[in-house]
């Protein structure tokens, strides 16, 4: 039984391939279109899964699309189905005509099938929030959760709250436009000088710089109305995000009285900013636990699934079993708008085709990958010189401590908007200078922005206050480290002691645990500093084409492709 996820039109379009329950492949249509964050439709990702699996477009029964049309044609104007430009849009006009006419409950889902001579392909809309849902749910390892799901806005829904049993997932109940915590959030970094919808998390990473409990904590915090149901309501004098699609900005003229004119995006940040990023911090985390906490109260679940946009607050997620009654909390590796593919699909085989398997997600390798017989093809077409290495991972290592800049392309091809190991650049975590050169050699980005550790899963518990038998596979989860250790990894540790890991585990990735292990056994530190090896401004690289021109566009000193080791002249 094959699903096709394809999620086009979102802010990072995508397709997956699931075949009897297991995803087969997976990709994001910009490491391929080489648009950062493209919109496209995910034309060359669905050619990657289809051709990964040795089929044909011809091969599809069913296909699911994390969106459900039907909210939209139910509302519309009833003046909108009536006048058709041409006939394809009966596909439309009849149902929005026939929704607008006769009282007919809400659509829950649509189905378009497709006849052909020898065949058919079934078309599944699913709601925005269910596809985030099942992309949480369906890859955790709980037979029963509780599901929070948390965005900018779906069709509707911003927020929804739901349970997972075996293979079922049930709403209880949601919170709808205007009243959204990711527009909230957004809204704040444009008017910080960050792009909304894509800088969050630099807002998020500034936060760490002052105290919370300022004078802008009391002025975000009135905008905020928690509601006894476990919902809220924002005071939407404040915005203009929710009157149409395109406002010239998302902050009313009420929201610059208050606090201030719009700032100027530059990298060192005057004291305001850093108060306004840190009070709306702890605001979210405060709306968050009100939500988590009436979850609990409603599901009695003590394991929680987080999904959504905001499922990539790092920041908080460490937090949640400190502060709720939740005691495990699964994140999948792409629980954003790209991984709402995969969650369509998975929900369309189990929710709706009757499928029955589980998948435990342990990594996020779904991409292309290339055989050292491809890599030194395009080696040699670029005529680039280089070294083949059967123990590249060795040498990589001893690069590293001698405090080496290195690309680092292996196996297959992360999904979701983190390196895991396959497409990472690294360095030395020892080196306090790290931070600075990758900033300015290779990544050109904000210096108040944190690198990540790559660390050795079973060393966790000596650099890191974490819960007992704490993994975080996907950099999902943002730990303080242990003061005694932050001197040794300086280039890895924030501005207020912590660090967004990644637990590396032998099973999951050998060929990086290896290569981190030997770091391990030169210096006497079990991690490595970890980002993704792309520029600023561009998507992870994807093929040896890209990445042999990122490796000569930047300051990186050696690319270890494959088994083979490139130096710069």
């Amino acid at each position: 039984m094959r699903v096709v996820g394809v999620s086009p039109d979102v802010w990072i379009s995508s397709a997956a391939l699931i075949e009897d329950g297991n995803i087969v492949a997976a990709a994001a249509e910009e490491r391929f279109d080489r648009i950062k964050m493209s919109k496209a439709f995910p034309v060359k990702a669905m050619e990657f899964c289809l051709e990964k699996a040795g089929l044909n477009t011809g091969d599809i029964d069913n296909i699911a699309v994390p969106w459900n049309p039907g909210t939209h044609i139910q509302t519309a104007s009833i003046r909108y189905s009536q006048l058709m430009r041409w006939r394809g849009e009966y596909l439309y006009s009849v149902p929005s005509y026939l929704l607008n006419k006769f009282s007919l409950p809400n659509v829950n889902m649509v189905e378009e099938k497709l006849y052909f001579e020898d065949k058919s392909v079934s078309i599944f809309f699913v709601d925005h929030h269910l596809a985030h849902a099942a992309n949480g749910f369906y890859l955790s390892p709980y037979e029963e959760a509780a599901i929070l799901t948390i965005d900018g806005k779906g069709e509707s829904e911003t927020c929804l709250f739901a349970k997972g049993e075996g293979t079922s997932i049930k709403k209880i109940k949601s919170v709808e436009m205007p009243h959204s915590i990711g527009l909230l959030y957004s809204t704040f970094t444009e008017f910080l000088g960050f792009k909304p919808d894509s800088d969050e998390w630099k807002v998020m990473a500034l936060a760490a710089y002052e105290n919370p409990e300022n004078e802008y904590y009391e002025k975000i915090k009135k905008i905020v109305c928690l509601k006894e149901d476990g919902t809220f309501d924002l005071d939407l004098a404040y915005f203009t995000y929710y009157l149409f699609d395109r406002q010239p900005k998302m902050y009313s003229n009420k929201f610059v009285q208050v606090f201030g004119p719009p700032r100027i995006k530059r990298d060192k940040m005057e004291r305001d900013v850093l108060k306004i990023a840190a009070a709306l911090q702890k605001i979210y985390e405060e709306l968050v636990i009100h939500m988590l906490h009436n979850l609990y109260k409603v599901t009695k679940c003590t394991r929680l699934v987080l999904s959504g946009g905001c499922a990539m607050n790092s920041v908080f997620n460490g937090k949640i079993t400190s502060t709720t009654p939740f005691k495990e909390v699964f994140i999948s590796s792409c629980p954003d708008d790209s991984g709402t593919s995969i969650g369509a699909a998975l929900y369309v085989y189990n929710s709706i085709l009757g499928g029955s398997h589980r998948i435990v997600q342990c990594h996020n390798y779904w991409g292309p990958e290339f055989s050292n017989e491809q890599i030194e093809d395009t080696l040699r077409k670029f005529k680039v010189k280089y070294a083949f290495f059967e123990d590249i991972e060795n040498n990589v290592a001893q690069l590293i401590s001698q405090g080496k800049l290195l690309g680092w392309f292996q196996g297959k091809m992360e999904f979701g908007q983190r390196s895991l190991g396959n497409r990472s650049i690294i360095a030395d975590p020892r080196n306090v200078e790290s931070k600075q050169l990758v900033n300015q050699a290779v990544k050109y980005r904000e210096s108040f922005r944190p690198f990540a550790p790559s660390i050795l899963e079973e060393y966790v518990d000596d650099y890191f206050l974490v819960p007992d038998k704490t993994k975080v596979p996907f950099m999902e989860k943002v730990y303080e480290i242990k003061n005694n250790k932050r001197p040794i990894i300086p280039a890895v540790v924030h501005e207020d002691g912590s660090g967004r890991l990644q637990t590396v585990s032998k099973e999951t990735n050998p060929l990086f645990y290896s290569m981190i292990n030997k770091f391990r056994e030169i210096t006497g530190v079990p991690l490595v500093l970890n980002t993704s090896f792309n520029l600023n401004g561009e998507p992870l690289v994807c093929s040896p084409t890209d990445t042999i021109r990122t490796f000569f566009s930047c300051g990186l000193d050696f690319l270890a492709i494959g088994n083979y080791l490139v130096q710069k002249e």
